[in-house]
């Protein structure tokens, strides 16, 4: 018996030991990877919201951390496209952080300061857990759903759309984010797929609220090893100073009440091949992801998306309350639905376009639902969302 003991009581240590070392390591890595995000600010904004805003030198960005974009020169004023009728100032703030009154020099930009807690999420999500785009309608895949219109051709090169914001709510203490977005694509699901993608989301575990946010993503390998969110690694390159990705979005949208909605498109440059994220009706300039960065998306996209998905950690029993968009169903429509309006597509002649073809995919409908439409005022729209568990989705 006492020899026995002996034995378990070392195969304890050991493990404490293991599990110290593992901490430890983890620890390491975390720190690293924030002195690696968080550059070195010239000036310090806090935001109304507690998020801190730090005004990084922009040819010190964190894009430029990345071996593919060794040598990449940051594009003078005169190479950023602006639209005819773009101004310096942004006539909407719709950033909590702007409400501070305060801005960043010239030759900065605002950069979210990144926390511990969202470095540790990426660490610990394991391949299978990260963000997975299933319009292949993957059946084994059961933790991400998805209301999506979605438009597939031999080439696009942007896509544009009026997304009204919300704040829906996200089941505590879990993994579960709800978003809605614009995806470029290009390449095979599952293999090689190359994804940019914009828009807003609610991530209780990533920034430690439920605010909606503006937020970015890419990949290049069909969420494998490359790409992220926001600016945690290496990749965008921002070239706006005032806003701020990542930061929450203030006014939102309120049930039969007014609607608040932001203008977001993605367009590939015809001159260097680069895709710029812009904002507002005036066209405002955010930033843009290098061609180089690609191996499908540094010649053109081949599908379009628009809509909301949100995870659902739950693998038995009731449906998660996890709400999509507003939280109510497409069929409410206006003032009480989730909407995309305006939705467009570039061509090879770098016009916008109606969407050819727009199919419709909803895979728990009785949870989260999408219809479409076509009108003078919202010209080619959907109504999407639902409020996850219910009395249709128990």
């Amino acid at each position: 018996m006492d020899f026995d003991f002996e034995i378990n009581s070392s195969r304890l240590l050991s493990q404490t030991f293991r599990q110290e070392k593992n901490l430890h390591k983890l620890k390491k890595t975390i720190t690293l990877r924030l002195q690696q995000i968080n550059k070195s600010a010239t000036k310090t904004i806090h935001s109304p919201d507690g998020d801190i805003i730090d005004c990084v030198i922009s040819h010190k960005q964190p894009a430029f951390d990345h071996p593919l974009l060794k040598g990449h020169k940051l594009l003078n004023s005169l190479e950023i496209p602006r639209e005819h009728n773009q101004t310096e100032i942004l006539s909407d703030n719709f950033q909590l952080w702007s409400l501070s009154g305060e801005t960043c020099p010239e030759g900065t930009i605002p950069i979210r300061r990144t926390k511990e807690q969202e470095i540790l999420k990426d660490t610990l999500n394991s391949k299978s857990e990260r963000k997975f785009n299933i319009v292949q309608m993957d059946a084994t895949n059961n933790r991400h759903e998805y209301a999506i219109g979605t438009v597939t051709g031999d080439a696009f090169y942007g896509a544009t759309a009026n997304i009204n914001v919300w704040a829906p709510h996200v089941e505590s203490n879990t993994r579960e984010f709800s978003l809605s977005q614009i995806w470029v694509l290009a390449g095979t699901f599952g293999k090689d797929l190359n994804s940019i993608e914009a828009g807003w989301q609610v991530y209780p575990s990533m920034y430690g609220d439920n605010q909606p946010r503006l937020f970015i993503y890419w990949t290049s390998d069909a969420y494998k090893k490359t790409g992220c969110y926001n600016l945690h690694c290496p990749g965008f390159v921002q070239t706006s100073k005032q806003i701020v990705v990542g930061a929450a979005i203030r006014p939102i949208s309120t049930y039969n009440g007014k609607q608040f909605e932001i203008k977001l498109s993605i367009s590939k440059d015809p001159k260097n091949g680069h895709w710029w994220l812009k904002y507002g009706s005036s066209g405002h300039v955010v930033g843009y992801w290098p061609s180089s960065l690609f191996t499908h998306l540094n010649d053109k996209a081949t599908m379009i998306q628009f809509g909301g998905e949100i995870v659902n950690s739950i693998s038995k029993g009731s449906h998660t309350s996890t709400q999509m968009g507003s939280g109510h169903f497409a069929g409410n429509g206006f003032g009480k639905a989730s909407y995309f309006k305006h939705m467009q597509v570039m061509n090879f002649y770098n016009k916008l376009i109606p969407l050819p073809n727009l199919r419709l995919w909803a895979d728990k409908p009785n949870c989260y639902s999408i219809k479409a439409g076509t009108t003078n005022t919202m010209g080619n729209y959907i109504y999407y969302g639902g409020p996850g568990k219910s009395a249709k989705c128990p």
